[in-house]
């Protein structure tokens, strides 16, 4: 027998966007939780980032680990299977393309991870500090349906949405394929917007202008490749929007992402503050380990290290867009990168020639004080001097 809370597995309602929904409310709830958990640890991290108050800090995730349970079990324990068989059954109607196997193995993670929410949360909770341990081991099958539940629930509400309803014809086609590359070529086919369909094309709205007309056109493939082609001309977006195929959920850099699992923030000094060690120095050391700190490599990297990191990071998103223009960005962060790390050891040897100068800034360098000095409280003002009277002459 069914119960009354968990429809058949052949109810239509499965496909509803309340599935949807629910998994969309634990999103949101734990954003709230994490961010309020984050504020939390703040408070117990000094002005590097080195946590000082070790049992706040414990405190701080003993609570989130709570608030997620009592989460999952008020927004997403009722409907977790029922909506992993809606986008099962999506899934299995979808054209094939290169995501789809990752896809299904993430369904297949996130039923393991409710299974055994479901195994902890049905097992009596032993007497002292247990239901704590127990939420904590609960943690990373609860933040894998934060960061990943969005796929089953873009396969669960829009599987009647993934087929282009208003093709061209193939004379229509290349006629607004060559109107759209003839507005490119002039610099007038003003790209808006971009997603995948679900076979894995790209799909780019973009304003094609001409005669000082603008028509909204959607384009199939990418745009700085040379086999895009129109597939459709609108009124508006709106109208773009109820015809082309819907957007399937975008891919992410590195498949360990979690945006509620990130480590802990190593020691860092910014750059305003090492630029203030140097402007406060007396000694040629002390502005040459300021430098030296910049360059400094490892955990507690410097500034201009993590720079490069961020180029380099950001070189592998470029080309991870698998697009022209992605490539020809890549390869510039690319170079970048390249040029930072050679001006972080100019730097390096700069500053170590700093400090081997052994020398103190000259004492003719005198400071000025802020605030004047008071007169003292018995001290009578200075009498204003006299103006001088011109002569008087008869």
């Amino acid at each position: 027998m069914t119960p009354a809370g968990n429809p058949a597995p052949d109810d239509p309602r499965l496909v509803t966007p309340e599935l949807a929904n629910a998994a969309r409310d634990f999103r949101l709830r734990m954003a709230v939780i994490d961010r309020e958990t984050e504020t939390a640890l703040d408070m117990t991290r000094d002005r590097y980032g080195r946590t000082v108050h070790a049992s706040t800090a414990a405190a701080a995730r003993s609570h989130r680990d709570k608030a997620a349970v009592e989460a999952y079990t008020t927004h997403l324990a009722p409907h977790a299977d029922a909506l992993l068989d809606a986008a099962r059954r999506a899934l299995d109607e979808l054209p094939p393309a290169r995501h789809l196997a990752g896809w299904r193995a993430l369904l297949d993670g996130l039923a393991a991870s409710a299974t055994e929410i479901r195994r902890a949360l049905d097992r009596p909770a032993a007497p002292g500090p247990q239901p704590s341990a127990q939420r904590s081991a609960l943690w990373p099958h609860l933040t894998a349906w934060a960061d990943h539940s969005f796929i089953a629930s873009n396969l669960a509400d829009q599987s009647d949405g993934q087929h282009h309803k208003a093709p061209l014809s193939e004379e229509e086609q290349r006629m607004w394929t060559e109107l759209a590359q003839a507005a490119q070529r002039r610099g007038e086919l003003e790209l808006t917007e971009s997603w995948y369909a679900a076979d894995g094309q790209p799909i780019t709205l973009a304003h094609l202008v001409e005669d000082d007309d603008s028509t909204l056109v959607a384009l199939r493939g990418d745009p700085d490749a040379p086999d895009w082609q129109v597939i459709g001309h609108y009124a508006h977006e709106y109208e773009a929007g109820k015809v082309l195929p819907a957007p399937v959920p975008p891919g992410v850099l590195r498949a360990d992402v979690s945006g509620f699992n990130r480590p802990d923030p190593a020691p860092e000094i910014s750059l305003q503050e090492l630029t203030r060690d140097v402007v406060e120095a007396q000694h040629a050391g002390d502005a040459s380990n300021a430098l030296l700190s910049a360059t400094q490599r490892g955990y507690n990297a410097g500034p201009m290290v993590r720079l490069q990191e961020l180029l380099e990071t950001s070189s592998q998103f470029a080309s991870a867009l698998e697009t022209v223009q992605g490539r020809q960005v890549a390869a510039r962060l690319s170079a970048l990168g390249r040029q930072i790390e050679f001006l972080t050891r100019e730097v390096e040897e700069a500053a170590e020639g700093l400090g081997a100068t052994v020398a103190v800034l000259p004492p003719h360098r005198t400071p000025v004080l802020r605030v004047r000095p008071r007169p003292a409280v018995d001290t009578a003002p200075p009498t204003p001097p006299r103006a001088s009277t011109p002569a008087r002459h008869r």
